[in-house]
This record gives C-alpha cells, structure tokens and sequence, in this order.
C-alpha cells in the first residue's frame, strides 16, 4: 500500500499512548503501554515491514472521518456502491473513583452498516519493537493473539480470524443496524469475549468525559470550535500519570519528505509544556496547568540549576538517540530515529520560558511552594552566572554553539519575570537580577541588532534572520509598535515567508548542522499573526488566522510545519506546539490573553 498523506490521519488516545487511524481505517501507528513504548504499528514508517490493523470495505469506496462532537473519539464513513458503514475508534479514557485515569491499553474498533450490505475487511498485522519482532500468531475461539519478545496482543473479534503466516484477517458482511466489534488490548496472552470488556459502558464514559473537559473551555466566537479541538489534541499529549506534556504522538515524520530531519518527539520539553501551560490557563483549564506544575516540582527541585531541557514521560527514561536503519522512513525518509540527543543541549533560554509560567500561575491564584521558589530564584541566578555563554537556542541546532538573540532576550524575560514573581508572593527581588536584566537587554539591542538589515537577527555575527524574534513584543521585550520592531516584523515576512508562511530560518544561510531543507514552521506563522494583532492590524492578522486554520487537516488537526507549494504536512503529529499557538492566537484576537502568555 502507498504511504498516506499525514493530513490523512486522525488520532485517538487515553493519556497513556496514542494511535494514528488513517482516513481508510488503518491503524498505521501505535505505541504500547506509553507513548514512548516501542511501537506495535508503524507502517507511517515502513508501509512494507512496520505493521498496521486495517478495517474498510472489501468494495471500493470513498471516505470521510470526523470526531464524535468534542471528544476524540473517531468515526470513519465508507460509502460503496453497495451501502454505507462506519468504524468507531476510541481508546477508553475516563476518571476513576479516585480521581485518576485508569490505563486499559486498549483499542475499540466498532463497525456499524447503515444502509445496503456491506462487506468488511479485516487485516491484523502487528510488530513488535518498532517492527524488529515479528510476532507469533495464535487463534483463539475469541479472535487471535500475538506474543515476542515479552510482549503480548489480544485482538478480541466477533468474526472468525484467520492466520495466513504473520497476520490475521477476515471478511464479514454486515446489514443495515448490524454491527461487529473488536477489542485490542495490549498486555493479555489470549483475547476474552469481545462482550467482557464492556466496549459499551467504555465508550458512554468516555464520550462524556472529554465532552466534559470541552464544556469548560472558556472561549467564545468564530473560532471556538478550532480552539477546542486544539484543546482536545493537547489533552491527548498528556501522560496522566505524571502531568507530562509531550511535544508530539509519533517519531520521524520528516520535516522534508526523503530528507534526514527526522527527530523523536515523544518526550517532554520544559520549553513546549511551559507553553502548553499558559494554553491550558488561558482556556481556564487550571486542573492541567496545576498538574503540570507539580510534575515540573517533581523533575525540576531534585535536579537544581542542572536540570536538563527534556525528560522522558517518567523522567527516567531513557533518551539515548538511536537510528532504526531496518526502517525506511515516512515515503523514504531516513534515518528513523528513537530517543533525543538534545536532551544533552544547552539552552538557557528554558530559564525564561519557565519563569514566565510559573509567574502567569501565580497570577492565576496558582500556588507557589517555598521549595519551588527556592528553585525559581536558583534559575534567576543561574542565568546570571551563565546568559553570556553561547547555546544550542530554541531550535536544538546540532552545530554551534551561537549566541542566539532569542536566548539572550529570554535571559532577560527570565529576570524579569523572577522579579515579579517576588514582588507577588511578597518577597524581595535580588538586585542583581535587575542589573543583569539591564546588561542582557543593552547587549542585544547593541549586538542583536543589524543596522544593515534594519532587523534582529539570529545570533551575534551573523545577517541571517531568525523567526524566534517575533517573539520580543509577545514576551514584553520590546513593544510591537517599537520601531526597531516594526522594521523586525516586516523584514521578518520579507525574508522568511514563503507562500503566506513563515519558515523558523532560512537553511541556506544558517548552518544548524544537518543537511537539507523543511518546510514552514506554523507555530512562527501563528506568531506573526500575534504580533499583527499588537500593532493594530486586527483585520489583516483575523484574515491571516483564518487562513492559517484552513490548513488544518479534515479533523481540526496540525502537524509541525507545512509544505508551502502543496499543503501537505510535514513533521510529526500531532504536534502540541501548533495546537498551543491556536489556542493563543485565537483568545489574543478575542482579547481574552494575559500579556505574558506566550
């Protein structure tokens, strides 16, 4: 089967892992017990070897997918010649008496036929270990199971399956108001009744929990409907159990398709939760922000001033960057990679980003502990020991260090928030944070500045123009109607836009240490869309918005950047960052924002 396009896929979870389901009932993704497991399906990434559970007609057919309503429950529509179904797919997701999510590790697949007669195919194909395992198949009175290396699947059927060497699969015909429903669950040597694992109950709850978390966003006019699909993706990318935000469901979908700018993305960056954060307030959703800041006391205080910049999901995971050359990668895309060798980067712009967070949640009535001060003021005076050093800066460039201007202004934005925060909890700012702020914001308004270019550039010595300067006016370094700003902002589009988006940089004139190009960045269009909105350009930046959202797949769903010739997605998905700006763009436009959320 060709590869899809990755605006194809939908995206189901439980706050323990995630699934991508194709837009012809494939599931061509998916990781067990965590996000961060090896996968069971990965034929997004080898559409030969990876695996994949596929349901759709035996007929041709045309489809359409939607979400159930505000949930992130899936429904599929084939229609053939010979009649109309639908698959439901859902990952029970719900609270417990005691407050928490439970982790069934399950996947629900219902088919219903509507009208006519249809005929359902079913092929089951699962590898183990990112498609290293090929798994032994077993058949059961209750459907089939799939056991190596440890590691077990139950695929519950209604229908009898059979096993043709290393998959299973079936045929069934169903007439209108019939329906067939199948359970995977991971972890279970041999599947029980399909009718034990109350697929009915399971759905009716989680269909009401996630409508309940929608109910609560607090946002009103044309985009509500954008924002709180947005909302719903985020809350996909939350592990439960800890309050980790995750920057992306998947690994290796590349930021140009055939080239080597393929990164895992299953991890939690201080930087990306940080800004999840300030979404999630910004909806009124303090539950998620409160979580969040207790998972970031929990990583954080052990670690002091040497906190790394990302943590897996359970902060002892392991991260070491491993190429997975069995693969061939998303249309070709090689290398696929698991794991992250930016964990080991410095960028001390993380400093500013968190306590510009931590400073919105207590202005928020969120509670800041005298242990999680005492870390804040430790970041605070870490930036002063260190905002001179050059870093890896906001896009983990593998070459370097620089001096990047966005790292050197958020310095600042870290004093100054540290600063506030103080004054707010009634304590005294150090005087140093003061006078460092005032030496970071001389230094990079002298040495950030080109005179040539009339804009901020990247980093010190260089012309080259970085998109990360759009946010000075959103952070408060600078106002947008400043008219080192305004020239910034201009120059800006001049340079970096490409078919009404913005790319992070240009490639060509940056060395970032890997070869080859990417697309456009969302989040940097988003941005700019925010900064129109400040100067006052409210019907252009609306104009530009609406646009930006038409680019949004057949869900309401975003990647990390997008092709600018063909529209396609490109990057992993779904990606927390993009949802995240929505959120932001749409509420700064509503004004409804505090100025500090980034």
């Amino acid at each position: 089967m060709p590869y899809k396009r990755i605006n194809d896929y939908g995206v189901i979870g439980d706050t323990h892992s995630a699934a991508l389901v194709a837009a012809d009932g494939s599931i061509d993704w998916a990781c067990f017990p965590r996000f961060d497991s090896a996968s069971v399906f990965a034929a997004i990434l080898d559409d030969q070897i990876g695996g994949r559970f596929r349901l759709a007609p035996a007929a041709h057919y045309h489809s359409d997918q939607s979400y159930l309503g505000d949930t992130n429950i899936l429904v599929t529509r084939f229609v053939t010649d010979f009649g109309v179904s639908e698959v439901t797919d859902f990952m029970p997701c719900y609270e417990q008496a005691n407050g928490h999510i439970a982790a069934f590790h399950e996947i629900h697949r219902v088919v219903r036929c509507l009208e006519g007669r249809v005929d359902m195919e079913v092929f089951f194909q699962p590898r183990f270990d990112y498609a290293r395992v090929t798994p032994e198949m077993r058949s059961h009175s209750t459907g089939v199971s799939a056991s190596g290396n440890g590691e077990y699947l139950a695929l519950a059927s209604p229908w009898p399956l059979a096993i043709d060497g290393d998959a299973a699969h079936s045929r069934l015909s169903l007439e209108p108001g019939r329906e067939a429903w199948f359970v995977l669950r991971y972890g279970q040597k041999a599947p029980l009744p399909a009718h034990l694992y109350r697929g009915k109950d399971k759905l009716a709850r989680t269909v009401s929990y996630w409508q309940k978390q929608a109910e609560r966003c607090v946002c009103h006019g044309p985009w509500r409907r954008m924002v709180v699909r947005s909302y719903l993706a985020l809350r996909l990318l939350e592990y439960s159990p800890t309050g980790a935000m995750l920057a992306a469901a998947t690994t290796s979908l590349p930021e140009e398709v055939g080239g080597v700018r393929n990164w895992d993305y299953r991890y939690t960056w201080l930087r990306d939760a940080s800004f999840s954060l300030d979404a999630f307030l910004g909806l009124g959703h303090t539950d998620e922000a409160a979580r969040f800041m207790g998972w970031l006391t929990r990583v954080c205080v052990p670690c002091g001033i040497k906190s790394r910049i990302m943590f897996g999901i359970d902060v002892g995971a392991d991260l070491r960057e491993v190429e997975l050359t069995h693969l061939e990668g998303y249309k070709g895309s090689r290398p696929v990679r698991i794991g992250n060798a930016a964990q080991h980067q410095l960028q001390l712009d993380v400093f500013g980003e968190i306590l510009n967070t931590a400073y919105i949640w207590a202005g928020e009535g969120g509670r800041i502990s005298r242990r999680v001060w005492s870390l804040l003021a430790q970041f605070a005076d870490a930036v002063c020991e260190n905002w001179r050093y050059p870093d890896q800066g906001i896009w983990e460039v593998r070459a370097g260090p620089y001096h990047f201007v966005y790292s050197k202004f958020v310095c600042w934005v870290a004093l100054n928030r540290a600063a506030k925060l103080a004054r707010l909890l009634g304590r005294h700012p150090k005087p140093r944070w003061q006078q460092c702020a005032e030496e970071i914001r001389e230094e990079v308004l002298r040495r950030g500045w080109s005179p040539r270019k009339r804009s901020f550039v990247q980093h010190y010595d260089t012309e080259a123009l970085d998109a990360s300067s759009l946010l000075m006016p959103i952070f408060g370094f600078l106002p947008a109607n400043d008219h080192r700003m305004t020239a910034t902002i201009e120059r800006t589009v001049e340079e970096l836009s490409f078919g009404g988006f913005l790319r992070r940089y240009n490639s060509d004139e940056t060395n970032d240490g890997v070869t080859g190009s990417e697309g456009a960045f969302n989040l940097c269009t988003f941005w700019l869309i925010r900064c129109l909105a400040k100067l006052g350009r409210l019907e252009e930046a609306r104009d530009h918005f609406q646009r930006m959202l038409g680019y949004a797949n057949h869900l309401g769903l975003f990647s990390e950047m997008t092709d600018p010739t063909t529209g396609d997605m490109l990057g992993n998905f779904p990606q927390a960052f993009t949802h995240r700006a929505v959120i932001l763009t749409a509420l700064e436009l509503g004004g409804q924002i505090r100025e500090e959320c980034v």
